[in-house]
């Protein structure tokens, strides 16, 4: 019978650690992946700008000259990130890809102007910045139009937004319940000891000396379950790194270490808070009330 009851006892405090360690894992790899994504926001969101075009159309009148100085203008200027001449022949070629058919056979000619697809820096990108770029382009007397999506730079800025406002409200609300379901992990660990709490402190063991073994075993699954979630995080960034390049989740990767560094720093903390805080209780409780 007794050794039933050790058995008992022995898978229930392994489920118990278990239960801890994977509250531990799940609550911050959640968090850190949230943290990851609020460090990388402004820069997605900026490569998401950036990727708005303005064409800029010459006439047909303008030379080489006009375009090697409108080259030289971009470069000085402050408002654009990168450009690209593309000539009305390679335009011709684009059409012909896109809709399948030579559309040039049945005009004789080719209808289209030289251009320059133009991208913004990321703070120009609002309709103020568009226009005051078009405006100092439209001096050019070769430009014949300008032509950019108006509506499109509005919904942008305007949807970038609300999405940082609730990524930000998410983001408070999650911290909170994460602190609480990992409390709540430890405090019911602790719950299934309170007898033994309680007999260590009648026979004279002082608080400090019956909470430490405890806050201690607390800590230690807190770092075990920060460290699978450090893990599972990387593994996380690799398979983003090697399927979507072009988002170069490793550019600022002083913050990537520093967000695994505060994983790995608020398992021990809740966990050690947590654990001080549910021991104080059944300590402080009378032994009738223990039942």
């Amino acid at each position: 019978m007794a050794s039933s009851f050790d058995k008992f006892q022995k898978r229930r405090l392994i489920s118990s650690y278990f239960s801890v360690v994977l509250s531990v894992f799940l609550v911050l790899f959640l968090l850190g992946m949230l943290g990851l994504f609020i460090i990388n926001s402004k820069r997605l969101s900026d490569n998401f700008k950036e990727d708005i075009v303005m064409t800029v159309f010459f006439k047909n009148e303008a030379t080489d000259t006009v375009f090697k100085a409108f080259d030289a203008e971009m470069k000085v200027g402050k408002f654009a990130k990168d450009f690209k001449y593309i000539s009305k022949d390679d335009a011709a070629k684009q059409h012909k890809d896109i809709i399948g058919e030579d559309f040039m056979k049945f005009l004789g000619t080719n209808p289209l102007y030289n251009s320059y697809d133009i991208h913004l820096k990321s703070e120009f990108v609002t309709n103020p910045g568009f226009a005051n770029m078009e405006t100092q382009i439209r001096k050019n007397p070769m430009v014949a139009d300008v032509v950019y999506d108006k509506q499109l730079i509005t919904l942008v800025n305007d949807n970038i937004k609300k999405i940082t406002l609730w990524v930000l409200v998410i983001s408070g609300v999650f911290a909170i319940i994460s602190v609480l379901l990992i409390n709540s992990s430890l405090r019911l660990s602790i719950y299934a000891n309170r007898f033994i709490i309680k007999t260590m402190q009648l026979v004279g063991a002082t608080k400090e000396f019956i909470r430490k073994p405890f806050v201690r075993r607390s800590v230690i699954l807190g770092i075990i379950g920060s460290v699978l979630a450090i893990f599972a995080i990387v593994g996380v960034l690799f398979y983003i790194n090697f399927n979507y390049p072009t988002i170069d989740i490793f550019k600022d990767l002083n913050l990537t270490i520093a967000v695994l560094v505060g994983v790995l720093v608020m398992g021990i903390l809740i966990t050690w808070i947590s654990t001080h805080f549910a021991t104080q209780r059944f300590l402080n409780l009378r032994t009738d009330d223990l039942y």
